[in-house]
C-alpha cells in the first residue's frame, strides 16, 4: 500500500503541559501506523499568556486567578499530568516554586528554526524547550536561557540572538499568532492534518490513529 506524506501542523505553547502530552500521544500514534504515512510536522505559535509580566507568575497563583482552581484541584491536575507523562515517556518535574512565563521569544526561535533548518530541527528545539520548562524549571522567557537551549540542540546561538533582535522576525511571529486566533484557535494543542482536519486537545493515541488513517484513505481515494 502506498505511503501518504502527511502534513501535520501543531499549534501549541511551550508552557502548556497538554501540548507535550498531545505530542507524545501523536508520536505514539505515528509509531502505530508505521509506514502507512510519512509525517511532516510543523510547529506554530500560540501564547497562552501574551500579557504576562516579565518576571512571570507563580503557577499556584496563576491557575487560581485564571481558572479559579483551588490548591487541591491544581495538585490533582499536576498529579494526573505527571502520571500521564510517565506513561508516555516525559517526566514532569513540578516544584513548589514553578512559575509561568511569557513565551514570545521562544516562538521567535521556533519559527526561525523551522524556516531555516526544517521540521526535524524545529521539533528538536520544541522538545528541548518543553524539557527546559517542565523538567528543569527554567525561565523560558529569558533570552540567555533560550539561547543556551538553542546551542544545546545543535543550532547556532549567535544566529538565534540576531533573530531575537530582528523586527522583521517579530512582525512575522506576531502575524502567525494572529493567524491562528483568526482561524478560531482559542486553546492548545490544536493539531491539523493535511491542512483540513483539526483535532483539538491531547487526544489518546488511538484517536489520532483513527484520524490519520481516515485522512490517508481520503487522500489516496
Amino acid at each position: 500500500m502506498t505511503s501518504h506524506k502527511l502534513k501535520i501542523d501543531i499549534v501549541s505553547d511551550v508552557v502548556c503541559p497538554w501540548c507535550i502530552i498531545g505530542y507524545k500521544q501523536l508520536e505514539k500514534a505515528l509509531e502505530m501506523v508505521g509506514d502507512d504515512v510519512e509525517a511532516d510536522i510543523t510547529w506554530h505559535p500560540f501564547e497562552l499568556n501574551p500579557k504576562m509580566v516579565p518576571e512571570g507568575e507563580a503557577i499556584s497563583e496563576h491557575v487560581a486567578r485564571k481558572y479559579g482552581a483551588t490548591p487541591q484541584q491544581s495538585a490533582g491536575n499536576r498529579q494526573r499530568l505527571t502520571e500521564l507523562g510517565d506513561r508516555l515517556g516525559f517526566a514532569f518535574q513540578y516544584g513548589p516554586d514553578m512559575r509561568i512565563y511569557n513565551t514570545f521569544k521562544a516562538h521567535q526561535l521556533l519559527t526561525w528554526a523551522g524556516d531555516i533548518y526544517g521540521s526535524a530541527a524545529q521539533t528538536r528545539l520544541k522538545l528541548a524547550l518543553f524539557a527546559a520548562y517542565f523538567q528543569r524549571n527554567l525561565d523560558v522567557s529569558d533570552e540567555e536561557v533560550l539561547l543556551q537551549v538553542v546551542a544545546d540542540t545543535g543550532l547556532d546561538a549567535d544566529e538565534g540572538r540576531a533573530v531575537l533582535n530582528d523586527p522583521d522576525n517579530e512582525a512575522e511571529v506576531r502575524a502567525h499568532l494572529d493567524h491562528w486566533i483568526e482561524q478560531g484557535i482559542s486553546g492548545v494543542p490544536a493539531i491539523i492534518f493535511d491542512g483540513k482536519y483539526l483535532v483539538p486537545g491531547a487526544q489518546e493515541a488511538e484517536t489520532f490513529v483513527n484520524v490519520i488513517r481516515k485522512v490517508r484513505d481520503k487522500a489516496l481515494a
